[in-house]
């Protein structure tokens, strides 16, 4: 057993590897939210892009981003985890260096704004299977919660830093960010090899999806389906009623609660059934949706809390049953979820926008956030199908649990 396998559960003393990592963790996504949120404005203001095109472009580049995890996942079983974050780096940094010359040349903005997102897509699956090779099973939550946490972070900072930049000065905005990139991949050449196969060794040829989890599957899907109604038209909904600023502290709230609340309750979160895990994450998005539909400041502060805690617990927990149940490799299952996070993500835009457009239309947009909390106490109910005619007899309080499949839930390495 490793080191990090070793002790109760939490963090506990880290190697000198493990702090870089949790440092690129935060700085990753610093230096990429010091520019993706600003695309939107980046492509209309500074490109000249009508906002029709910018929409397409954005839904196309989250697709990637999200649903191409799988193939991060699938590319670290292959070549190793350490081989797919330096490849990963490599992709992205080239990403933002096509954006630095695309102030130059328009037409490489959108070539260079989907390699970045190639390249978040490759790198994150390695990146939490890294974090959790060799830990035992009730210290992965706690190692999962402190990467969450610095990514959060460094959602967090980035715009706080880039945003009087972004539209005066990109030009630096994007040197500064690629020179970032450039020093984070160099860091990642010191780090100790990991899951790759012994010289002469052939990697098992499976599908993307065998060994999938289908409950963990099914449920991240549902989960990040519901919660992107309020990423995607919260910033709309809130602008209108409050402000650009008020929205923003809305946004530094969330990430607020996801860097303090998840670590502190990854262990309560670990130990808890995940029948009563799935009832209590979608009960929070489905209070915190109803809650926004009142509108007012204190509402989207209320509602904007409940729906983070909500989450914290379905999205962690998800990841941690995907493991449990699955005979796949750690990376290959996170990839695994990331594909359901992209196809929710995506329904959701696609669906959600239609109804709020709906209710815009007709004046009144209150009623699309209501819909959307009774979709939260619907909608699980359909996880109860995975577990075939036996739901029948749950009680209603949550939906049923399904056992875990007879696999090692400590896979070995």
């Amino acid at each position: 057993m490793s080191e990090r396998a070793k002790g109760r559960a939490g963090l506990g003393p880290l190697d000198g590897p493990l702090r870089f990592l949790l440092l690129s963790s935060f700085l990753i996504p610093l230096g990429s939210f010091m520019v993706l949120p600003f695309m939107s404005v980046f492509l209309h203001e500074r490109l000249g892009m009508g906002l029709g095109t910018v929409g397409v472009v954005l839904a196309v580049a989250s697709l990637v981003q999200f649903s191409g995890g799988i193939a991060g996942g699938a590319l670290a079983d292959r070549i190793g985890l350490r081989r797919t974050m330096l490849w990963a780096l490599i992709v992205r940094t080239a990403g933002f260096t096509g954006m630095l010359l695309a102030l130059r040349w328009p037409p490489l903005a959108v070539p260079a704004l989907v390699l970045t997102c190639c390249g978040a897509a490759l790198y994150l699956p390695a990146n939490k299977a890294y974090l959790v090779h060799g830990v035992a099973d009730e210290r992965r939550p706690a190692f999962l919660s402190a990467g969450n946490a610095a990514l959060n972070a460094g959602m967090a900072v980035g715009p706080l830093i880039a945003g009087p930049f972004v539209l005066s000065s990109p030009g630096w905005l994007f040197v500064a960010v690629t020179a970032l990139f450039l020093l984070v991949t160099a860091g990642h050449t010191r780090l100790p090899a990991v899951g790759e196969r012994p010289p002469g060794q052939q990697p098992s040829r499976q599908g993307l999806l065998t060994g999938v989890a289908a409950l963990p599957f099914a449920a991240n899907l549902l989960a990040f389906y519901l919660y992107f109604h309020f990423q995607h038209f919260l910033a709309v909904y809130a602008v209108e009623r409050a402000s650009s600023e008020f929205y923003s502290l809305v946004l530094l709230l969330c990430f607020a609660l996801v860097i303090v609340v998840q670590p502190l309750a990854s262990d309560l979160i670990r130990r808890m059934p995940y029948a009563l895990a799935l009832g209590v994450g979608f009960a929070g998005l489905a209070a915190g949706l109803a809650v926004l539909a009142i509108g007012s400041r204190p509402a989207l502060l209320a509602g904007g809390a409940l729906i983070t805690l909500g989450d914290i617990v379905l999205f962690l927990k998800n990841d941690l049953e995907a493991l449990a149940r699955s005979p796949r490799s750690d990376a290959v299952v996170f990839g695994q979820q990331r594909l359901a996070a992209g196809l929710g993500a995506g329904a959701s835009g696609v669906l959600g926008g239609q109804l709020y457009g709906a209710g815009e239309r007709a004046g009144d947009t209150g009623w699309f956030w209501l819909l959307a909390a009774a979709q939260c106490l619907l909608l699980p109910w359909l996880l109860a199908l995975l577990r075939g005619p036996a739901t029948r007899d749950a009680p209603a309080a949550v939906p049923p649990e399904t056992p875990s499949p007879t696999v090692p839930t400590t896979k070995e390495r």
